[in-house]
């Protein structure tokens, strides 16, 4: 049997250009420390963090993805490119190896941050009773 060693991932994010908030690695730490599928979080500085993750539950891609529709700026420089294409192919065939599908049932980017969504007020919320909202 595998040893879950041996899916931990230690990754580096970078985050770059213009942005409400000016330390962007501390605002992505506080949203990822609160997700089941990250299991650490460090901040090296206002633009660079280490995210420590189990890839059968999530991959850096989704991590990725997760963070720009929350509106961060990530690095997008040649050498972070070509880091973030090594990650995603590797990643991508251990899954596959493993017979994880390519798009996580579980964990997906839309749902890593569904607890944060649900605590922001935004009009989106139908607060009638459940028999009220199927009656029409």
């Amino acid at each position: 049997m595998d040893s879950d060693e041996e899916f931990i991932r230690h990754r580096e994010l970078a985050f770059r250009g213009p942005h409400r908030d000016n330390d962007q690695a501390r605002a992505a730490c506080l949203l990822l420390s609160d997700t089941d599928a990250v299991q650490e979080v460090r901040v090296l500085g206002p633009n660079r963090l280490v995210v420590t993750y189990d890839l059968r539950q999530v991959t850096y891609s989704e991590l990725e993805s997760a963070l720009t529709e929350m509106g961060f700026h990530l690095d997008n420089s040649l050498v972070i490119k070509i880091k973030r294409a090594l990650y995603n192919y590797s990643e991508d065939t251990i899954r596959a190896n493993l017979g994880i599908p390519s798009q996580c049932f579980g964990n997906c980017a839309r749902k890593i941050f569904i607890n944060h969504y649900r605590q922001h007020e935004h009009g989106c919320r139908d607060h009638r009773p459940r028999h009220w909202r199927e009656y029409l």
